[in-house]
């Protein structure tokens, strides 16, 4: 027997003018102790998915349930979900402790308790001796930490957060992460999570439901998602791709793909696409095998021209024009993959091989 989700999303409709649905018949189960992220570009329905879990807004038809009683129409206060936005919404005027202490305040905790409290919460996020400062006196990060202190501060069941390290530079954020990450295996509480950002979500969650235009593409473990997009939107949403265009010639759970020009992929038929269809072929750009020498014509390999290199440090970016009409291919090519040889140069003749059991065929 499959233990009960601690909230559930059934048949869960929200339209604002009652013509345009923001989020379309969702149905999303959310496991007790799990990282899950709400992930899409915006206005996809990410958000408004968590305020009305928040219960800061309510759906137009369908359910909520928190373990199987239903929260659908009870007001945000009772539901007693710890919450963390953007732009932190601290109280300027009082001390980090005294904001930390809100929410035990409002539950008319005693104070004695309240102390012991907001210390653990601030020790938890390393904020430990500032209690007495203002918030105006704390950089980003420092702020950010005290708003998740204050959602942690009354231990509840469930942490919302909307994209609350958007604010922050990107080293910062990077390592905000991890720390959220490992706050999150420490305490073991549920935590739902707003980003458009695919690194972001990739980076700290167990789970990641990607949405566009108010539905669930995939709902799925981080590895899966990344290495077996469902769709042609999840394939160009998560993560780089090259992609190519092309016609189905035929069938199957392996397809053959012609491009316009003639030359001929195969690839797995992630879609299910009929031959004679209109196709797009995915793939990541550390699966492409770069040949620096032109080979002879093998299956699931294209000539290619190297006409960019980009260098990011631990690796090299490689932007390879295959003609045909179709749009470049990229390579990520790890600089100890070189081995002591001299880099690819703009110019340089390559073959490029795309394995078949990395390329993904989609209807477009």
């Amino acid at each position: 027997m499959t233990e009960e989700p601690l909230v559930r999303f059934q048949r869960v409709q929200k339209t604002y003018d009652g013509e345009h649905l923001v989020v379309r018949q969702l149905d999303l189960d959310i496991h007790r102790g799990e990282f899950l992220s709400l992930l899409g570009p915006s206005g996809s329905g990410k958000t408004t998915t968590l305020m009305m879990l928040a219960g800061f807004e309510s759906p137009t038809s369908g359910d909520i349930l928190l373990e199987g009683r239903q929260i659908t129409r009870t007001p945000p206060h009772k539901r007693h979900f710890g919450m963390v936005f953007q732009n932190y919404a601290l109280f300027p005027h009082l001390s980090v402790g005294q904001n930390v202490a809100y929410p035990l305040t409002v539950r008319k905790v005693a104070k004695d308790e309240q102390q012991k409290r907001v210390q653990r919460a601030l020790d938890m996020v390393q904020l430990k001796g500032m209690a007495d400062r203002l918030p105006g006196q704390l950089s980003g990060g420092q702020q950010q930490r005290v708003a998740l202190a204050r959602a942690l501060v009354f231990e509840p069941q469930l942490v919302l957060m909307d994209e609350p390290l958007g604010a922050l530079d990107k080293q910062l954020r990077e390592h905000m992460q991890l720390e959220l990450k490992e706050l999150h295996r420490q305490l073991g509480v549920t935590f739902v999570y707003v980003t458009h950002d695919q690194g972001e979500a990739l980076t700290m969650s167990d789970r990641v439901a990607v949405f566009n235009e108010g539905v669930i593409q995939q709902l799925d473990t981080v590895d899966r998602l990344y290495e077996m997009p469902a769709n042609r939107f999840v394939a160009g949403f998560v993560g780089d791709n090259t992609v190519l265009k092309g016609t189905l010639q035929a069938g199957g759970e392996v397809a053959t793909m012609a491009l316009p020009d003639g030359r001929v992929l195969n690839g797995l038929n992630v879609g299910g696409a009929a031959a004679g269809t209109a196709v797009e072929l995915c793939i990541r750009p550390e699966r492409v095998v770069l040949h620096r020498q032109p080979e002879a014509a093998t299956p699931n390999m294209l000539a290619a021209e190297v006409t960019r290199v980009i260098y990011y440090g631990d690796h090299l970016r490689l932007l390879c024009s295959l003609g045909g009409g179709q749009a470049d291919a990229t390579v990520k090519l790890p600089l100890t993959g070189l081995q002591g040889a001299a880099p690819p140069q703009s110019g340089d003749r390559v073959s490029l091989e795309l394995p078949v059991a990395h390329a993904r065929i989609y209807l477009p």
